[in-house]
């Protein structure tokens, strides 16, 4: 009985070994599933053409990916001929009224910053994923406080926002 044991053991473990040794995805901590054969990956820089321009956000949102996908998974950095490219274009940057308040006069109790962007991402190995998409994130904020003092901390917020969109849609495929 033992020796039957022994053999179905052999058999499930080299079962298992020859499934692992076939499997083409690798996994991170931080969700992330990479074709294992990708090893590198480039962030163009995003190109500002929204209407308002804030003269910062092209670089930060460069930046912000960038450095994403550097601490989130093993990929290497390299701008020419890269296993995973990114590139953006800044399409909106809109400051609105939310949170009307009535009375006799109509006031905006918040005010909304709305920023959009268009990234297209390119999977060499698995095509499939590939990508060319709008993302959309905004930031509320009180209408007595003074936008112009504010104005980089919200674009920051929703930089880090708009990071984590493209990141998920490119690489974590949940």
């Amino acid at each position: 009985m033992t020796l039957i044991k022994r053999y179905i053991s052999k058999v499930g473990l080299s079962i298992l070994m020859l499934s692992l040794w076939g499997c083409h995805v690798n996994y991170s901590f931080t969700g992330a599933s990479i074709p294992i054969q990708a090893k590198t990956f480039t962030v163009k820089p995003f190109v500002n053409m929204a209407p308002t321009v804030n003269p910062t956000l092209a670089h930060t949102m460069t930046d912000g990916l960038h450095e994403k996908i550097m601490s989130a998974t093993s990929l290497v950095s390299n701008s020419f001929d890269a296993d995973m490219a990114f590139e953006g274009i800044i399409t909106g940057y809109n400051l609105r009224p939310v949170a009307l308040q009535g009375g006799e006069t109509t006031v905006a109790a918040k005010n909304r910053l709305t920023i959009t962007i268009k990234v297209k991402f390119e999977n060499r190995y698995e095509p499939k994923l590939n990508y060319d998409t709008n993302f959309t994130q905004y930031a509320e904020f009180d209408s007595n406080m003074d936008f112009s003092a504010i104005e980089q901390s919200l674009a920051e917020e929703i930089a880090d926002k708009l990071t984590e969109d493209i990141f998920n849609k490119a690489l974590v495929n949940w």
